[in-house]
């Protein structure tokens, strides 16, 4: 809380001393002024709202697909030599080159942005979940080839892999975030992506700073969700790394 005080309190100094346009850089109670009145309005939320169901729906595709491809590529050589590269171009490739596309595909609606915002999260799910699956403690891989279980039979070691691939789901659901901002910004009819846009057009810096005040909160909200959600499905690693009494 002290570190953001003395921010805003040199946000507030500086602004005032060098008298900078309002346009160019608003004061903290202009954004805060803005932020209240698109609260009080109800604009940021039904805006927040339509922008949190796209993210939502691409973080909840990414964790689907990601964690079963995934775990498919974590079982098979021949699998990952034969998808990853293709993977790999996936996610080299700037998504704001291929979202016009994607609005010519499914046009100016929800399905856009869903599409954009699962792109953007589903290679964080989809590393953490190879990369949880062989990381499981070799003496425990051993016993099961011990019992002759196959490749399949072995997945119940999908418990010790689980830290891990809430990792890729915390990073995925704020990118998911990011991705349906990317999609709103290249079309869209309602969203935070659309308010700042519309700000901008205006010159509205204001407006623009309280906007992305409420994806901040957002994603905040949704990593904190996240942690929670970790906390109570893998509670024998936070107990693990609790100090001894």
């Amino acid at each position: 809380p002290l570190l953001f005080v003395i921010l805003i309190a040199t946000w507030h100094l500086t602004v005032t001393f060098f008298n900078v346009p309002g346009y160019i850089l608003p004061k903290p109670t202009e954004v805060a002024t803005a932020f209240i009145n698109g609260i009080s309005s109800g604009l940021f939320l039904y805006h927040g709202a339509y922008t949190l169901t796209e993210a939502l729906s691409g973080f909840a595709i990414a964790a689907i697909s990601g964690i079963v491809l995934g775990s498919l590529i974590a079982q098979s050589r021949l699998l990952e030599k034969t998808l990853y590269p293709y993977l790999i171009v996936i996610q080299t490739t700037p998504k704001i080159a291929i979202a016009p596309l994607l609005i010519i595909w499914f046009g100016f609606g929800i399905s856009s942005k869903i599409f954009v915002a699962a792109t953007v999260a589903f290679f964080p799910i989809l590393v953490n979940v190879i990369a949880g699956l062989r990381s499981v403690d070799q003496d425990k891989l051993d016993l099961m080839r011990a019992l002759n279980a196959t490749k399949w039979q072995r997945m119940v070691l999908l418990p010790s892999a689980l830290p891990m691939i809430f990792a890729g789901l915390n990073v995925a659901i704020v990118f998911s975030i990011l991705g349906a901002i990317v999609g709103e910004f290249v079309g869209s009819k309602a969203g935070i992506g659309n308010l700042i846009l519309q700000a901008n057009t205006n010159l509205d810096a204001a407006g623009i700073f309280a906007a992305l005040a409420c994806l901040s909160i957002m994603g905040l909200l949704l990593h904190g969700a996240m942690a929670w959600l970790q906390r109570k499905v893998v509670f024998w690693a936070q107990d693990a790394l609790a100090p001894a009494p």
